[in-house]
C-alpha cells in the first residue's frame, strides 16, 4: 500500500473554556447574572465595577436637545453611525422652571413689617403646579411616590390597642391575639392555643380570652382577627347601616346557610329563605361587596420595581428594540495605588 498525503477541509468546535462559560452566562436570567457578577466581584478583590457606564449616561443626556428630541445613535451593518431623533414633551418642564425663577423675582428678600406672608405671595407658582401637573390631553399625570415610613397591621392594630381604656391583663392578652393575626388580618391561632400560653403564670380563663378578641374585633380595619371568613364577614355586615337593603337576608345567609353558600346551592337556599331569584342575586351581590381579606391593604414592604431586560421604542413609526444597559454593569480590573505597591514590590530591580 502506497502512502500519499491528503489535504481535506472540515468545521469542527472546540468547546474551550471560554465557549462553555459564554454559553452558562447566555442562559442566566437577568437576576441570576446580576448574582453571577456580584459572586464574581465578591471572590476577585482585581475586579471593580467601572464608571464608564454612568459617563455613558451622562454623555447620552448632554446630547439632548433643548427642543425635546433626544439623539439616539445607532450603528448599522455597514458600520455608519445613523443619527435618530425622539420627540419628547418637555415644555412642561420649562414652563416650571420659568415659574420658579419668576416667584424668586417676585417674592422680596425682607418683608415689610406687620405684613403677612400671603400679602407678598402669589400664586404663581401654583398655578405652574397646576400646568405642569396635567399633560396634553389635560388628564392628571400619576407621579409614584415610595413612602418610606409604611407601618404594619401589627403597628396599626396595636396603635388603637394604646387607645383604648383596658387593663394591664386585657392589654397583654390583646397583644398576644394581635400578634397571632397573619397578614390577610385572620387569627391564625386558636383560642384555646392562646389562653394555654397566656396562663402559664397567670390566672386567666378562657372566657377573658374571648371577650378580649370582641374587643380587638372592633379594631380597624372592618373584619380583623376574624377566625374564618364567615366570621369576617359577618363582622363587618355589623357596621352596615341598619337600614341597608337586604342586610337581614345577608346575615342569615352568612350565619344559616354558608355551607350552602360556599357550595353554590342556590336553589337550595333560595328554597329555605324564600327568596326568588332577583331577590338572591341582590343579597348575593351585598355579600360579595364584603372584603375577604380586610388586611390586605395594610402591608410593611417596600414597593419593588421592576427592571426592563429591554426597551421598545417607537421612532419615526417603526418599533426599535434596545438592551437595558443598567442591566449588566461593566468590569475592570481595580489598579489602585495599594495593588500599584503590590505589583511593585514583587518586581525584581535591574
Amino acid at each position: 500500500m502506497k502512502q500519499t498525503l491528503q489535504l481535506k477541509l472540515g468545521q469542527h468546535l472546540t468547546m474551550t473554556p471560554q465557549l462553555q462559560q459564554a454559553i452558562r452566562l447566555l442562559q442566566l436570567s437577568t437576576l441570576e447574572l446580576q448574582t453571577e457578577i456580584q459572586e464574581a466581584l465578591e471572590s476577585n478583590p482585581m475586579l471593580e465595577i467601572t464608571e464608564e457606564a454612568a459617563a455613558e449616561r451622562r454623555e447620552n443626556d448632554s446630547n439632548e436637545r433643548s427642543d425635546g428630541e433626544t439623539i439616539t445613535t445607532t450603528e448599522n451593518n455597514g458600520g455608519e453611525n445613523r443619527i435618530e431623533t425622539q420627540s419628547e414633551d418637555s415644555e412642561n418642564i420649562d414652563i416650571a422652571d420659568r415659574a420658579v425663577d419668576k416667584q424668586e423675582q417676585e417674592i422680596p428678600n425682607d418683608l415689610p413689617t406687620d405684613s403677612e406672608w400671603e400679602d407678598s405671595y402669589t400664586d404663581t407658582y401654583a398655578d405652574s403646579y397646576n400646568t405642569v401637573s396635567r399633560n396634553n390631553d389635560g388628564e392628571n399625570l400619576n407621579y409614584e411616590q415610595a413612602d418610606s415610613s409604611s407601618e404594619s397591621l401589627q403597628d396599626h392594630l396595636l396603635w388603637q390597642l394604646n387607645l383604648s381604656p383596658c387593663s394591664e391583663t386585657d392589654q397583654a392578652i390583646a397583644t398576644t391575639i394581635i400578634d397571632a393575626i397573619d397578614d390577610d388580618g385572620y387569627l391564625g391561632t386558636s383560642l384555646e392555643e392562646l389562653h394555654q400560653t397566656l396562663s402559664e403564670g397567670n390566672d386567666i380563663e378562657l372566657d377573658e380570652v374571648e371577650a378580649v378578641l370582641h374587643r380587638v374585633q372592633d379594631f380597624d380595619p372592618p373584619g380583623i382577627a376574624a377566625r374564618d371568613l364567615r366570621e369576617c364577614m359577618l363582622i363587618q355586615l355589623k357596621y352596615y347601616d341598619a337600614e341597608t337593603p337586604w342586610l337581614t337576608e345577608a346575615k342569615v345567609l352568612l350565619k344559616v346557610h354558608f355551607d350552602a353558600l360556599a357550595k353554590r346551592e342556590y336553589p337550595l337556599i333560595m328554597r329555605r329563605m324564600k327568596l326568588a331569584e332577583a331577590q338572591m342575586q341582590h343579597v348575593i351581590q351585598l355579600v360579595q361587596s364584603l372584603n375577604p381579606r380586610p388586611g390586605g391593604h395594610i402591608t410593611d414592604s417596600q414597593p419593588e420595581y421592576i427592571i426592563p431586560d429591554v426597551f421598545v421604542k417607537k421612532i419615526k413609526g417603526q418599533w426599535r428594540v434596545e438592551l437595558n444597559p443598567d442591566i449588566t454593569p461593566k468590569i475592570g480590573i481595580a489598579f489602585t495605588q495599594k495593588w500599584r505597591s503590590v505589583i511593585t514590590a514583587k518586581m525584581p530591580l535591574f
